[in-house]
């Protein structure tokens, strides 16, 4: 995937399996999960720090990992179930159909020690996600020193971005809901709460990045997709990999590596491949 990455950089939060129901095969992902293996992909030095499950679809994950060479020393187990998402197929077209809410992630949140904390300290980016519940230790991991990467998804609220806004350097909405007026009213509001860079995902809009003064645009690059899981991780993990090699003049270099890096993952099965059937 071109050259070498020299950034070291840690994945916190959600680990689940998708299941493709029409086909009974099993992929790993999440967010979190998600951007570890693609900054791994992308030549980074890449860790992934969560909670696993302790059923056949956590051992799947965690053996992926251990082939991917992706770090998970400071991984937690909890007896019970993972998060899956059931995936099917409609028109062609695949659509999620239901979900366990993240699982054992649901009563049981990440709860950082001071290890973990020093061991946070040691990257250059961590990233996690509105679906890692990681809400109550937001201050901490900010208090660490760390850039912060946040996805926000697309079903936000404006109390919700308040909360967690003023804990992250880079967040990313998913925003085809919205026009591009309003998604630019949003990324706005994200500077003004202490973000470095805000960008929204716009579906086949592409995407809108602002820095604070100016906007950027990044259109998609079209492609025939085989799957299109995933695509949003792999765009801001190989956005945020190449920002962080170059200075500020560098963002629509990133924007465009991103969205290249953002269309080849969707000529994969699943988020990044490993399918298992179950």
């Amino acid at each position: 995937m071109g050259e070498r990455i020299a950034v070291k950089v840690l994945g916190i939060g959600d680990n689940v399996v998708d299941k493709y129901t029409y086909k009974r095969i099993m992929y790993p992902g999440g967010n979190a999960l998600n951007f570890s293996v693609y900054a791994k992909t992308l030549g980074a030095d890449a860790a992934y720090l969560g909670i696993f499950g302790t059923d056949d679809e956590a051992q799947h994950i965690r053996n992926v990992l251990k082939e991917l060479a992706i770090d998970t020393k400071r991984c937690q187990e909890v007896e019970g179930e993972s998060g899956y998402a059931l995936v099917g197929l409609e028109n062609g077209d695949r659509v999620f159909l239901e979900s366990n809410d993240g699982g054992i992630r649901k009563y049981h949140k990440l709860q950082l020690n001071k290890e973990d904390i020093k061991y946070i300290q040691s990257f250059d980016l961590l990233h996690t996600s509105k679906y890692s519940y990681l809400e109550k230790e937001m201050p901490n991991i900010k208090a660490a020193g760390v850039p912060v990467s946040f996805d926000f998804s697309d079903d936000f609220t404006e109390e919700y971005l308040l909360e967690i806004g003023p804990f992250v350097d880079y967040s990313f909405l998913s925003c085809s809901h919205l026009t591009e007026e309003e998604a630019k009213a949003v990324l706005k509001k994200m500077v003004s709460l202490g973000s470095t860079l805000s960008i929204a995902t716009m579906g086949a809009e592409g995407a809108l990045l602002y820095d604070g003064v100016s906007f950027y645009k990044q259109i998609p690059k079209l492609i025939e997709a085989v799957d299109t899981l995933g695509a949003g991780d792999s765009f801001l993990t190989a956005f945020l990999l190449h920002y962080l090699q170059q200075e500020q003049d560098g963002l629509e270099t990133a924007l465009a590596k991103a969205a290249e890096f953002a269309a080849a993952s969707c000529l994969v099965e699943g988020a990044f491949g490993h399918g298992k059937a179950y």
